[in-house]
């Protein structure tokens, strides 16, 4: 680890270097011996280090082989730092190998492994944090972390799948907005005038492509402006409490899309909720903590609901059956865990049934997509041939 430090002699001589030490506990007692006492030392912020880490940065991949290597080894009576050691040396990403060196370091001074990953945030969610922790405490490690790793597999196939799904009609719709914007630019011009020149009369959608293409090619810096500053402010609305409950509305409600997206959604929830009350976390701790990753500002309040109702004394059944973003399905899993003492066991098979109501929407949406698609493709050729053609035809009759 590069670190900076400015530090002071006996004899008031200020000092401001770089040390390349394993973490700060050794850049104090380094200094020490050099009778400097250190005033700061803080992490170096080396460009050329920041963007290595950002085009390499730790992804699902890097974070699933840990857990599950770090299982696996812990199973086979290895310590927590002999593992660590191991890992360092496999092929990760720059900064899983510069997360994983910095977390030994913190074990080797003394601090338990969840407190070691806290900081690192980027790579270590809240919920994973507070799995290792229960798992430090209940003495069940190696099992928990198998199922943390089992739970991050099947979280990274769900979000595969369905990315896998929307690619299609999205580079389609991608393909169609940048003919139109080429032929926009190059292409309605020359026509234009032409058809000008020949005294032809064009139909109305030629005269909106015609201002759309004069617009583009003669204000193109105001264009681009204009875009970017939409895209901003767009950014920064949906970033409000009001743009996320109209977007995440909206996304709930399209067709066939909206019902995978809640699917998923509900999939997250469950499986994530049925780890952490199986660990032995309190359910209302459980619920806040699942509440940050629904991404869903709908679901989000509705689990936070739930909890409230919870800490009042209400079973979870009870507190979900209130709320319509809950299907019946899930209340009546967890009436039934409730009933037999296994929530957690509940609440994994409903989260089972969810991803298999995903993956056969997912191949029901990418069926009817593709003659949405055809539609939509036709609508756009249709509209160029209008837009172009018909002119011509207006030529060719005037000819005769």
């Amino acid at each position: 680890m590069k670190l900076t430090f400015k530090a002071i002699s006996q004899k008031g001589k200020i000092t401001i270097g770089e040390l390349n030490v394993p973490g700060v506990k050794e850049a104090i007692s380094y200094l020490h011996s050099k009778e400097l006492i250190p005033i700061f030392i803080k992490e170096k912020n080396d460009i050329i280090n920041e963007i290595t880490k950002f085009l390499n940065k730790a992804n699902e991949k890097d974070l699933i082989f840990f857990t599950r290597q770090i299982s696996s080894m812990l199973s086979s009576g290895l310590t927590i730092l002999q593992a660590l050691n191991i890992l360092k040396s496999q092929d990760l990403s720059i900064s899983m190998q510069i997360v994983i060196k910095d977390v030994i370091s913190q074990v080797e001074e003394g601090k338990s492994f969840s407190e070691s990953i806290k900081k690192h945030n980027d790579v270590f969610s809240p919920i994973y944090v507070s799995l290792v922790g229960a798992a430090e405490s209940s003495g069940l490690f190696d099992v928990i972390l198998l199922h943390l790793a089992e739970n991050l597999e099947k979280q990274s196939l769900l979000k595969s799948t369905i990315r896998s799904a929307l690619a299609y009609p999205v580079i389609v719709i991608v393909a169609i907005i940048s003919v139109i914007i080429l032929m926009t630019i190059f292409v309605i011009p020359q026509l234009s005038g032409l058809y000008k020149n020949l005294g032809v009369e064009v139909p109305l959608s030629m005269k909106a492509m015609v201002l759309f293409s004069t617009f583009l090619t003669a204000y193109w810096p105001l264009a681009i402006g204009l875009f970017i500053v939409i895209s901003y402010l767009f950014a920064r609305w949906i970033k409000t409490e009001n743009g996320r409950k109209i977007t995440d509305d909206i996304i709930l409600k399209m067709p066939i899309i909206g019902i995978v997206i809640r699917q998923s959604i509900l999939t997250e929830f469950t499986r994530t909720l049925g780890l952490l009350v199986n660990t032995g976390s309190l359910i209302i701790d459980s619920l806040n903590q699942t509440a940050d990753i629904v991404g869903n500002i709908h679901f989000q309040k509705a689990i936070i609901e739930v909890s409230n109702k919870v800490e009042k004394g209400v079973s979870l059944g009870e507190a979900m059956s209130g709320n319509s973003m809950f299907p019946k399905i899930l209340v009546e899993m967890v009436r039934i865990g409730e009933h037999t003492g296994k929530v957690d066991e509940s609440l994994t098979k409903v989260s089972e049934y969810f991803e298999r109501e995903v993956q056969e929407r997912v191949k029901t949406l990418t069926t009817a997509m593709e003659p949405v698609i055809m539609i939509v493709l036709g609508i756009g050729v249709a509209f160029l041939i209008i837009s172009v053609i018909t002119p011509i035809y207006s030529i060719i009759n005037q000819i005769k």
